[in-house]
């Protein structure tokens, strides 16, 4: 039996992980904004099941959350960081609270639900972090620039961090699922659209959004499966993508990238002191 500590347990990915982690005999700390939401697991899992209440935006509850957590259960073997959401519209639609609401909870409530976590699993020995990214942390979709901009940061975060805890037997696995039949796309702030972009990229994702042409192949309970099969792997990879398309397009734009890179390799070397100018 294992202790978890999951953000974003009330829907999406973390119920399900939830459950079934809950259903095999394991305890699991959810961390929600809607108590409302857990009370289906408190009472049929009220042994194993311990909610706690927190906004992400609110830095300091997270962290205190985080050191409840670990004083409730004395040790916390996995740690997913689960919670978020997406704003969708191109970039000039959006406003500061969009961005500052997405970024505070995606990415630096991520950060803080992290940071905050080293200190407890470095005095314990270790511990593994399950990061929720998506393929959105390395490819990007136009009308999805401030998700983008959450989920590539926190992956960079994730990357240095990584590195830094290695030797005290903490590491990672940022899981990047492509589209799936969850909540997310029914639960996507959408601000107005500017008749300005009407034809254009941003509004043709929109348009195929609101038919249905995107068909969603992302099977949500395969992805949680894939995810607790490879939690429990000795050395995992950094990360995990899921989903047939989702691979597609990440293999794709690294592609592009490294041969985009590639061509500039004479160029980068140019900016660089010579040989010579550096012996003097």
């Amino acid at each position: 039996m294992q202790t978890w500590m999951i953000s974003g347990v009330s829907s999406g990915l973390g119920r399900i992980l939830s459950e079934k982690l809950l259903t095999r005999g394991d305890k699991v700390i959810g961390i929600t904004r809607d108590l409302k939401k857990t009370l289906e697991f408190t009472e049929r899992y009220p042994k194993q099941f311990h909610p706690i209440q927190v906004d992400l935006r609110d830095t300091a509850a997270v962290s205190k959350a985080v050191d409840d957590a670990f004083h409730f259960a004395g040790r916390i073997d996995r740690i997913v960081s689960n919670a978020g959401y997406g704003v969708f519209g191109a970039a000039e639609e959006t406003n500061d609270k969009h961005l500052r609401d997405i970024i505070d909870t995606n990415l630096i409530g991520s950060i803080v639900l992290i940071r905050s976590s080293l200190p407890h699993l470095r005095r314990q020995g270790g511990g593994r972090i399950l990061q929720i990214s998506s393929e959105g942390g390395q490819i990007a979709y136009p009308g999805f620039s401030l998700y983008h901009a959450s989920k590539w940061g926190v992956e960079g975060f994730v990357e240095a961090v990584a590195q830094e805890v290695k030797p005290f037997g903490i590491d990672f696995i940022l899981v990047e699922p492509g589209p799936a039949r969850t909540d997310f796309v029914n639960a996507l702030v959408q601000p107005e659209p500017l008749a300005e972009y009407d034809g254009t990229p941003s509004a043709q994702v929109r348009e195929s959004l609101k038919s249905g042409s995107w068909v969603i192949k992302g099977d949500p309970v395969r992805m949680v499966d894939i995810m607790l099969s490879v939690a429990e792997k000795e050395s995992p990879s950094l990360r995990l993508i899921l989903g047939a398309d989702a691979h597609a397009g990440v293999t794709q734009a690294l592609k592009t990238r490294l041969d985009r890179l590639n061509k500039q390799q004479h160029i980068a070397a140019t900016a660089d002191y010579t040989q010579k100018e550096l012996s003097l």
